[in-house]
């Protein structure tokens, strides 16, 4: 530096000593004014790099009590989505409800409600929930019961498709296998660690000595990734690389003994009934096949029906119907790229009036009342024949 520019640096150095001597109000004002600006860029800076999960907690904190609710029928995705839902909330202190309608009626659904002896209350109407907030797993727009159209949740988490949002949290990933694979990614972005529990029926419950903090109970931590394991059939079928990284986090915590009781439960006869049923009267059109099942008792027999005739050689999609209290329910598999199961059965469902139909590629469902089906209301009716044909036109991508 020049002697003539180092010369001029101290002029200006003496200006601005001086005039902070003579105004030193005005000074200190503009200091707190850059303080307060740095402040405010920290704090939007922090605001817009938050995780997903510190703001699903942030939104669980602001309420005393949540109501979390499932689908109908719930399966141990949504099951196990509803736990953690209720381990983030433990952890700011809110209190949680876990709700749903219909029934848990398939033997590993049941054999994960009773092997962790969880604590689920069944609904009938919106009336039956028991706080104002509501927080939707596994689906993003209540359904299957009387007021589920007027729920306005406050936080949807969900890997569905679907138009349904939460009024301060949504995250909804379709790429993504499971639900629980999104809750696995908020434990492991707080850098939750695991803790064994003892659950033991006869003794009331899970039971702990210590219960560290920020950390995921062994129960949990099996539920989730059996809801991981059960939506992609083992990490085969529709899952991400966020579904194998989620299930490597979760390994670490489970209980193995827990896991193979779920997994491996009893089977209803009536199961094996339905499944011996859908393959004798299997109607195939090469790669695909329709099987109506007739009467059931036990709906979640139907998509397990469609999980055994979908291995059939040759097979690459598959449609299954059974008809239980005046419903037709309906299932899909897929495993030709050429389908989405999904998109199928809705195609064939959408011009049938209080018709439902909709899923993943890989795994769809629906379910028809069967009075519409005859041609009450404004439709002519369609045969369980035509229903078929018309199955068989969507699968090959004619509707």
């Amino acid at each position: 530096m020049s002697q003539v520019a180092a010369g001029d640096l101290a002029t200006q150095a003496e200006r601005v000593t001086a005039y902070a001597i003579e105004n030193p109000t005005i000074v200190v004002a503009a200091l707190l004014a850059l303080l307060v600006v740095s402040g405010l860029a920290v704090a939007v800076y922090r605001y817009l790099t938050r995780t997903p999960a510190d703001r699903l907690m942030s939104v669980l904190g602001r309420y005393d009590e949540v109501a979390v609710l499932m689908h109908p029928n719930p399966d141990p995705d949504a099951m196990s989505s509803a736990l953690a839902v209720s381990q983030l909330a433990s952890a700011v202190d809110t209190e949680t409800t876990l709700c749903y309608p219909g029934e848990i009626r398939r033997p590993e659904n049941r054999a994960f409600e009773t092997v962790l002896d969880l604590d689920f209350e069944r609904i009938e109407t919106a009336g039956d929930i028991a706080a104002d907030h509501v927080v939707l797993v596994d689906h993003n727009e209540a359904r299957g019961f009387p007021g589920a159209s007027d729920i306005d949740p406050v936080a949807v988490v969900d890997h569905h498709p679907g138009g349904g949002t939460g009024r301060q949290f949504t995250d909804v990933r379709t790429h993504t296998g499971a639900c629980a694979t999104i809750f696995a990614e908020y434990f492991q972005a707080r850098d939750w660690g695991f803790y064994d529990v003892d659950t033991a029926l006869t003794d009331g419950g899970v039971e702990t000595a210590e219960v560290p903090e920020d950390a995921l109970p062994s129960h949990v931590a099996t539920g989730l990734i059996y809801g991981i394991q059960s939506d992609t059939r083992s990490l085969t079928n529709g899952c991400s690389s966020d579904d194998f990284a989620a299930a490597a986090y979760l390994y670490e915590g489970i209980d193995p003994d827990l896991l193979n009781r779920i997994a491996n439960p009893q089977i209803d006869a009536e199961v094996l009934d339905v499944k011996a049923r859908a393959i004798t009267e299997r109607v195939v059109d090469p790669p695909f096949a329709y099987s109506d099942v007739g009467e059931v008792s036990n709906t979640d027999a139907i998509p397990q029906a469609a999980d055994e005739l979908e291995t059939l050689e040759g097979i690459s999609a598959v449609v299954v119907v059974g008809e239980s209290d005046g419903t037709l329910r309906i299932a899909g598999r897929s495993r030709d790229d050429r389908v989405h199961i999904g998109r199928a059965i809705e195609s064939v469902v959408e011009s049938i009036p209080m018709g439902e139909g909709g899923g993943h590629a890989r795994m769809g469902g629906g379910q028809i009342p069967v009075e519409y089906m005859a041609g009450i209301g404004p439709s002519d009716g369609i045969t369980r024949d035509d229903l078929r044909e018309h199955v068989f036109d969507a699968m090959a991508g004619e509707r």
